[in-house]
């Protein structure tokens, strides 16, 4: 009894010792996609802030496959103490926990939240020969001519994918999907009239929307974008929709609080620095508080985002076995 009472308060004291001293070596930060995209981006961009402010570089680890699936598998079954965590999003860490019917692991418990990090909403666009000039006109369009209109994706589980979905739960209208193999390919045959609607990132989208060859009827989030304000939300008119491309970090299941503390510091740290949030709104990303980034809030708003996917995917039957 005295010899495991002894163990306790040893595992009870390792975790604030190792934090003392923490970090003492460079931190690899895991990114499911491949270099160049949208989420390697943020990844590079926030570590290297984050590297600076803890003392240590960040080294990059793209390891990609399967939507992502991969990538936090590895995560999962890396040690517990801070040397390696992990970057991801809203179809990463909660899409493709309904989308991916034999996964190794649970996204709400086989990973620490460490913080919340930039989202990029949405954007409803059409091509401009498409008639309806307002969210309410492209609802109405739609409805009377399901069989016509065509939306493109980047396929099961993508951004455009998802925002597609949120779209038919929100309207009740409806176009055929069609898959295509990146967002870029999809939006070059929307300017073209080849497909007529998307939900896209404001990010891949806005840039288009600007140079007047896409039309946009609204923004998919809570508030209207400060990286576009003049587009309104959806829920103006009439149509409540959220869907933001939100990252995070998270560590493996077992990371010492403290460790988890010392990593969320460096990231409010970071987004903080006002050369950060201005690069983040370049880039069409909304920064979160540093209430909305604590860990524990995060926890909560990840596991809030499961349950409302968890029903719009299931409702809508996708699935990879």
């Amino acid at each position: 009894m005295r010899r495991t009472l002894l163990a306790g308060l040893g595992s009870a004291l390792a975790g604030p010792a190792l934090a003392e001293t923490y970090p003492s070596r460079p931190i690899t930060l895991v990114v499911p996609f491949a270099a160049g995209g949208p989420t390697d981006l943020m990844a590079r961009i926030i570590g290297e802030r984050m590297g600076k402010e803890l003392g240590q570089q960040f080294i990059i680890d793209n390891t990609t496959g399967a939507a992502g699936t991969i990538a936090v598998g590895k995560a999962v079954r890396a040690a517990p103490d801070g040397y390696t965590i992990s970057i991801g999003h809203l179809g990463t860490h909660v899409a493709n926990g309904t989308i991916y019917k034999n996964l190794s692991y649970d996204l709400l418990t086989d990973l620490l939240p460490i913080a919340r990090l930039p989202s990029n909403p949405m954007l409803v666009v059409s091509a401009n020969a498409v008639p309806a000039q307002n969210l309410k006109e492209l609802v109405d369009y739609l409805k009377a001519n399901p069989d016509k209109v065509s939306g493109g994706t980047a396929g099961i589980g993508s951004a455009s994918h998802l925002g597609a979905l949120a779209f038919f739960a929100a309207t009740g209208a409806r176009y055929q999907l069609v898959p295509y193999r990146g967002t870029g390919p999809a939006v070059q045959d929307l300017i073209a009239n080849q497909i007529q609607v998307m939900v896209d990132q404001s990010s891949n989208s806005l840039p288009h929307v600007r140079a007047g060859k896409i039309r946009a009827y609204a923004v998919t989030a809570k508030d209207r974008s400060a990286a576009a304000p003049e587009i309104p939300t959806a829920a103006e008119a009439g149509y409540p929709m959220e869907v933001a491309i939100w990252h995070g970090l998270w560590a493996p299941k077992g990371t010492p609080a403290a460790i988890v503390e010392k990593l969320n510091a460096a990231a409010v740290a970071t987004l903080q620095d006002p050369a950060i949030r201005s690069r983040m709104e370049d880039l069409g990303q909304d920064v979160p508080t540093p209430t909305e980034m604590a860990p524990a809030a995060f926890a909560a708003f990840q596991r809030a985002e499961y349950a409302k996917w968890q029903k719009i995917l299931s409702d809508a039957n996708v699935k990879v076995e």
